[in-house]
């Protein structure tokens, strides 16, 4: 009978071993599937949050202030007589970016012009009621300021002035009310003369046009336009008295009507919008080098000699002269500081993706174990049949090779059909390949170590016993060593892609250090043991302590997983608590209102079903009364302890000013007798003894001295009271700050630097509606106060697209680490459960009864169930505590912190209880199975 060739029965062959391994070769190819889809679908995804976190945050930034912006004065002084076209110089706006070069370019627009004259003196009418060292007066063209007012009376500037009439300007109800003004009365106004050119300043007449208020608005649109509203007064600098500073909106051609009489070019601005939808992060990049080379550009295309008068740049903007023009970039320093947290949030992602990686490969060499141990008695066979290691390492690769590349392939692709696109992530085709080729190697390695010839001892060689300790000393050597390193290395210069995997090398120490404890452990339960009278115990624990060593693998899965998942759990635990402490800090109360300069706000006594407190924020010089050293500048917040204490009976901060800052001794304090104040820590170190004084000149009376009488300091906890969040967030990092009565608003005159802010807390729940708070605090502080609310705030918080796209990575691969985990636990009990079969197998010839056999397998799993539970609890712990310096959450909070480590320990309850429930469940499974042998099973195994 003729043979079949060589190469029919190879086929042959492999088709038979394929089939027989195919439960074990789709394990392998479902871990390749799943990783390779990851490497495909995570970076789009992530990017796709990461978009969505800068959008965010360049769309807060753009509603309070534009993030890029033109400026330049034009040159009215050219012609003969002076003379400026504002239309056609601000319809030129548009044009301006040509200059912006690259792709990035075309998403940046124009989106409005305005400009702005520096102050002037008003000449008349004077004002009314005390008499002021000078009266300032600012004008400016805002035309997107024209939605948000109502006028009262008169009507708008007008933009195209009748021939023979003044430009017009339009005033606030405050600032008309002020000036002793309305609307049909003309001030006259002087300007600041134009050096070289003038030898006296230009004066012009301007007709009030009418009276408005302003419409309260859910942006920020008023931020940093308060004097539009309101009029500021502050001391005069080189005389005594007081400056009125009051400002007024003009029409379009009022600039060419003022530089017809001589009057200087104003400050024209351009704002620009950048449009980042789509890929935000990588459109922002792109743009930011541009960007830098803008006022290059535009001073190469615009700019030419040297204007005579100013001797600057002489540019044409629209046919005008002007001088250079200016950009100011805010989206990069916006991009740079996003990028840093973006850096944080992606250290902590590689942490639980390095930890699923090593799940995984943990996963395959169990299967690829069992794999082998299933063919050993073939391997065995073939090898004694002449087989060389490599012609059987090579029968293993071409039954798994194809499944694994297949299975690489298909996870691609199915990665690619769910990744989001037009994000700025991109599949990543590098690590899916690397995923392919480890699994794909692993088993060559692995069957290579299981058919090689063994090494024929030498006469002088150790015994094998010895060589395996003293290979194992080398390795928990290296594994704590290398373990250290990372550590140190991770706490001087944050996680990478390299130290991230720094947690898994925590993992495996601790699973060194439970496997040296563990027959200790077992040890010391078989003396009560020995003794006792059944053989069961004994027996259980003998076994679970011989088998200790083997058992490395499985508590090395089990303590990982649960590792990873408890320590995604503390992060996800200690973001969702930490921002509800950023939302209370942003906020103080259920809502807060900030308005710009100490203000007094208007007096209503309605029952609102609110509670209000008030604090105001003062910038000045002290003097220390005990060595008169000079302490500058120093923030000074006056607040009502009674109205803090109703507001927030429980904080600390409120208590303390409470019971220091009121009592007899403070009742009636004064500027001489001295207001009682609580000094922060840094404040305190300057001046250890005495009190401080300060100079304050309130308008129309002479100027006295103010002291502050210090009561106490201030502890860390108080400076870190929800209570002082939005006060404290108008003053610079490190100024020293000084609490004191409500009496200091009294004493103190108004001050436009410094800021007025309202706390809000409701009393019911209609009172608690955002749109109520709203309402309320804009009628306490005005409509032009920037208003926050509490749920607001917390809602923006978590839906930033940084903190869920991290929570959204940590509940995938916490999900995959623990369905890997528990294949990888289903493989290694099967690859374990014949010697615990065999040995129950044994006993029962010798009478051993079926509960008896249930219970020895169950004691024989109970110490790894234990000893995981033990380990992935210390592991999940004792990681974050390890990398506290690495850990930084605050980013993500918003709080004035780091927020404090909080375990989720009902999560962690529930991961122990369901890997002790599945271990316990396979010993339950392998009792059953034992019971149902006949009598010929259990001698054979036996």
């Amino acid at each position: 009978m003729r043979r079949p060739p060589g190469a029919a029965v190879t086929r042959r062959l492999i088709r038979r071993e394929s089939r027989g391994d195919l439960p074990l070769l789709a394990c392998l190819a479902a871990v390749v599937l799943v990783l390779t889809a990851l490497c495909a679908w995570a970076p789009a995804f992530a990017g796709g949050q990461e978009d969505r976190a800068l959008r965010q945050r360049v769309e807060a930034s753009q509603a309070q202030a534009p993030l890029i912006s033109l400026s330049t004065t034009p040159q009215v002084f050219t012609t003969v007589p002076p003379a400026l076209d504002t239309a056609a110089l601000l319809d030129a706006g548009p044009t301006l970016t040509e200059q912006l070069t690259g792709p990035a370019a075309r998403r940046v627009t124009v989106t409005g012009g305005s400009y702005d004259y520096e102050q002037a003196s008003l000449i008349s009418p004077r004002p009314p009621g005390p008499a002021y060292a000078a009266t300032q007066l600012s004008l400016s063209h805002l035309p997107s300021a024209r939605a948000h007012l109502h006028y009262v009376s008169g009507r708008p500037p007008a933009d195209r002035t009748p021939l023979g009439t003044p430009p017009q300007v339009a005033l606030s109800q405050a600032t008309a009310r002020a000036l002793g003004v309305r609307a049909g009365s003309r001030l006259t106004v002087q300007f600041t003369k134009t050096l070289g050119v003038q030898s006296a300043p230009p004066h012009a007449t301007l007709l009030v046009s009418g009276v408005y208020r302003i419409i309260a608005t859910r942006d920020d649109f008023w931020s940093g336009l308060e004097t539009l509203d309101q009029p500021s007064r502050y001391p005069a600098e080189r005389s005594a008295g007081t400056v009125l500073a009051v400002r007024g909106l003009v029409g379009l051609d009022a600039a060419d009507l003022l530089a017809g009489a001589g009057v200087g070019g104003p400050r024209f601005t351009w704002q620009l919008r950048a449009d980042l939808s789509g890929a935000a992060l990588d459109q922002a990049r792109a743009l930011t080098g541009p960007l830098s080379q803008y006022g290059a550009a535009l001073d190469e295309a615009l700019c030419q000699g040297v204007d005579p008068i100013t001797s600057d740049l002489s540019c044409h903007v629209g046919g005008q002269p002007t001088g250079p023009l200016l950009v100011i970039d805010s989206l990069t320093p916006l991009l740079t500081a996003f990028t840093a947290q973006d850096q944080q949030a992606r250290g902590l992602a590689t942490f639980a993706v390095d930890a699923l990686a090593a799940v995984a490969l943990a996963t395959v060499t169990v299967a690829i174990r069992l794999l082998l141990r299933r063919r050993q008695a073939q391997l065995r066979l073939q090898r004694a049949r002449g087989a060389s290691t490599v012609r059987l390492v090579l029968l293993r690769c071409a039954v798994a090779w194809p499944v694994v590349v297949i299975a690489g392939l298909l996870g691609w692709a199915a990665g690619l059909a769910l990744a989001p696109t037009g994000t700025s992530g991109s599949p990543q085709p590098m690590p899916a390949a690397l995923v392919t080729s480890a699994v794909a190697l692993t088993l060559p390695v692995m069957t290579w170590l299981a058919v090689r010839e063994p090494r024929r001892p030498g006469r002088l060689r150790r015994s094998r016993r010895n060589i395996a300790l003293g290979r194992r000393v080398v390795l928990e050597l290296t594994v704590l060593t290398a373990t250290t390193a990372g550590l140190v290395a991770l706490r001087s210069q944050g996680p990478d892609g390299i130290l991230g995997a720094v947690p898994v090398l925590v993992a495996l120490s601790v699973v060194l250090v439970l496997l040296r404890c563990y027959p200790f452990v077992l040890r010391l339960v078989l003396r009560p043991a020995r003794r006792g009278r059944g053989t069961v115990g004994f027996i259980g624990a003998a076994r679970a302590a011989h088998d200790a060593p083997a058992t490395g693998l499985a508590l090395f899965v089990l303590v990982l997983t649960l590792g990873t998942a408890v320590f995604g759990g503390l992060v996800h635990r200690t973001i969702d608590d930490g921002l509800a402490t950023g939302a209370a800090w942003s906020t103080g109360a259920d809502a807060s209102a900030t308005a710009a300069g100490t203000v007094t706000p208007a007096s209503d006594s309605r029952a609102t079903g609110t509670r209000t407190a008030l604090q105001h924020r003062y910038t000045v010089d002290l003097t220390g009364q005990a060595d008169g050293a000079e302490i500058s500048p120093v923030a000074v917040i006056a607040v009502d302890p009674g109205q803090l204490a109703a507001i927030a009976p429980k904080s600390p901060l409120a208590a303390t000013v409470l019971a220091r800052l009121t009592g007899p001794a403070n009742a009636r304090a004064g500027a001489n007798s001295g207001l009682p104040s609580l000094l922060s820590p840094d404040l305190r170190a300057r001046e250890r003894a005495g009190g401080f004084t300060s100079r304050v000149v309130r308008a129309g009376q002479r100027p006295r001295d103010l002291v502050f009488r210090p009561v106490g300091t201030l502890s860390a906890a108080e400076l870190r009271d929800p209570l002082l969040g939005p006060v404290t967030a108008q003053i610079a990092a490190g100024t020293p700050l000084l609490i004191t009565t409500s009496d200091a608003a009294r004493l103190m005159p108004p001050q436009s630097s410094g800021s007025t802010v309202l706390l809000l807390k409701a009393e019911t729940p209609a009172a608690g509606e955002p749109a109520t708070l709203r309402a309320e605090a804009s009628r306490v502080l005005g409509p032009q106060a920037r208003i926050r609310v509490r749920s607001e705030t917390s809602s923006a918080l978590r839906t930033d697209g940084l903190t869920r796209g991290l929570g959204t990575l940590y509940a995938t691969t916490s999900i995959l680490a623990a369905l890997s985990g528990l294949l990888a636990l289903v493989l290694e009990l099967t690859l374990t459960s014949h010697e615990r079969s065999r040995t129950t197998s044994f006993l029962r010839t010798l009478g051993l009864g079926g509960t008896a056999a249930g219970a020895l397998h169950f004691l024989q799993l109970l110490p790894l169930a234990l000893a995981s539970a033990v380990g992935g609890i210390l592991l999940g712990l004792l990681e974050p505590r390890l990398m506290a310096q690495t850990l930084d959450l605050r980013q993500f909070t918003g709080g004035p912190a780091q927020p404090a480590l909080h375990t989720d320990f009902s999560l962690t309850v529930a991961l122990v209880a369901g890997v002790t429930a599945l271990i316990l469940a396979a010993a339950v499974t392998e009792a059953v199975l034992a019971r149902r042998r006949g009598l010929g099973a259990v001698l054979r195994l036996a």
